[in-house]
Parts: structure tokens; sequence; C-alpha cells
């Protein structure tokens, strides 16, 4: 019995360190990394995210370059969405 408990106990210590060494190299990876440039044209800026004022043409300009393509897919359904939902703002008359 004294052996099996021994047996479980470095296991266990086994699984502990592999998961700490695993752990411990995540931020490394995530530091070489370097963070996604956004470019936004001047006229842009005066506009925040989702007012109804924000278009179409400006919420695409805001998708950074090194989007991936699943990311562009993504940003870009989410700004014709929003933009459907500007359009409906736009049409209650006294607007």
């Amino acid at each position: 019995m004294r052996i099996h408990g021994t047996i479980i106990t470095i296991g266990l210590g086994l699984v502990l360190a592999a998961v700490g060494v695993s752990v411990a190299l995540v931020p490394a990876r995530a530091a070489d990394q370097k963070p996604p440039t956004v470019v936004v044209s001047a006229g842009a800026t005066a506009v925040a995210a989702g007012a109804v004022e924000d278009t179409l043409a400006i919420c695409l300009g805001r998708i950074p370059q090194s989007a991936t393509a699943g990311q562009r897919m993504m940003a870009e359904q989410t700004c014709r969405r929003d933009e459907a939902g500007r359009a409906s703002a736009r049409a209650i008359p006294g607007r």
C-alpha cells in the first residue's frame, strides 16, 4: 500500500510540474507577438464605434490590416449588422 501511495504522489507531482511548465511558456509566446496595427482615416476618429452617426465605411476602416481572414469576416459581418440597425434608426420620423 505504501508503494501505491508513492506512485500516486509522484504521478501527481509530474502532472502538476508539466502543467506549470506549459503555463509558464504561454506568456513568453504571447510576448513575442507584435500587437496589431489599426489604420483609421482622420475623419473617422470623430465618430464613436456603434454610434448612430457611424457608417459602414468607417466601421470597415477600423478593421486592423493584420487581422486574419476569420477575424476580418466576423468584423465585416458585425459592421453590416450594425449598419442595418443604424438604417432602422435613421428611418424613424423626426430624426
